[in-house]
């Protein structure tokens, strides 16, 4: 029977979860790293053995973590390399300039094909790749000296680059997401850049329909339709049939449209998942009740999921990796809480459970499904 393996990323350490195809019940298996911020853990879709793991810390700075063996044992690589020759500048606040700086790894994408290639995505926004496991990094600068970079501000996480989505059909495709900037595509590999915001509104910049300064929070897209890409935004849940050169609004009969999440079935290219919060000033669920919202038209007709969910007094956040789904028949969806929180449903939605309480506030959740 196949093995599922969650990689779970939180404040104060990391934690591997593992369960057989039932996914009834899990081992428990950690904390690694603890003390440090994790912001992402991700395994190679190539070797599952192969993760990847972002470490950070106030204290101590980036850390990068790889392990060979499924995450029973880890090794630091190629740590030095996100300190040399990220400079430039950017402008700040009241206009002035501002020095780029590195400051963490927000996401992992490890290669489709290779498992000794993976991308980082940091703070202050830029794109890194590395095709020796890590050892050695170099920085994809043509994201960083593209034309509208001046225009690009921190959100209120930072200036990061937190999303990573490459293209299962071209691997030289790859859609990422910076925030306040905005999503971006490029057909090249990375060489160049080109801004793909037309259609979205964002009432809070100077004009709400710019190219670039939008605070895209999520990207997802399914294997079968590439070109078709979800975007959760600061407000708004939104749709691209033409990847990414022009977006339409799908929020339809959402409670509140703004979040951090969202992702879709592995076998239904039209079924999404958000995790709908109050508003960017108060980062809770509304009316105090947990609710996983589902479409299986690929938006607007949305139906809230809950059972085994908590439904009064929850006032926990689902931070913009903290979701994600496996590969099963039946396919499982699972997300991470602030209130440390991992939930499990093997049967789409449609039923929840905790798979593990009480841990620190959880960054980030990945799935593997092995063999």
């Amino acid at each position: 029977m196949s093995e599922v393996r969650l990689l779970v990323g939180i404040r104060k350490g990391a934690f591997v979860l593992t369960a057989d195809g039932k996914r009834d019940d899990w081992k428990v298996e950690g904390p690694f790293f603890a003390g440090w911020e994790c912001y992402h853990l991700k395994g190679s879709p190539v070797d599952p053995n192969r993760l990847y793991c972002s470490q950070s810390s106030g204290w101590s700075g980036q850390v990068m973590q790889r392990s060979d063996d499924g995450g029973k044992t880890w090794n630091p690589v190629g740590n030095k390399f996100f300190y040399d020759g990220v400079a430039g500048t950017h402008q700040w606040y009241d206009g002035t300039p501002h020095p780029w700086e590195f400051k963490r790894v927000w996401h992992l994408e490890p290669s489709l094909s290779d498992p000794d290639t993976v991308f980082a995505g940091v703070e202050d926004a830029a794109m890194f790749k590395s095709t020796d496991g890590g050892a050695n990094w170099e920085e994809m600068s043509g994201l960083r000296k593209h034309a509208t970079a001046a225009g690009w501000m921190p959100g209120a996480g930072g200036m990061c680059l937190h999303t990573i989505l490459i293209d299962p059909s071209n691997h030289d495709r790859m859609y990422i997401a910076i925030s306040a900037a905005g999503a971006f595509r490029t057909d090249d590999g990375g060489a160049t850049w080109k801004p793909i915001n037309k259609g979205l509104k964002s009432l809070h910049i100077p004009v709400a329909d710019a190219e670039v300064g939008h605070c895209v929070h999520r990207l997802a897209i399914h294997p079968s339709k590439p070109e078709t890409v979800f975007m959760q935004k600061h407000w708004d849940v939104m749709r691209t049939d033409n990847a990414g050169d022009q977006w339409t609004e799908v929020s339809g009969n959402l409670p509140t449209d703004f979040g951090f999440v969202i992702d879709v079935h592995a076998h239904e290219p039209e079924t999404i998942y958000v995790v709908p919060i109050k508003s960017d000033g108060e980062h809770f669920p509304l009316d105090g009740k947990l609710q996983v919202f589902r479409s299986k038209t690929g938006g607007n007709e949305w139906e809230a999921l809950t059972k085994g969910l908590p439904q009064e007094n929850c006032f926990v956040n689902v931070l913009r990796d903290a979701m994600c789904v496996d590969q099963m028949e039946e396919c499982g969806v699972y997300f991470g809480t602030t209130g440390g929180q991992v939930y499990g449903s093997a049967d789409g939605g449609e039923s929840w459970k905790a798979i593990v309480h009480a841990l620190p506030a959880v960054l980030s959740v990945e799935v593997q499904t092995l063999a």
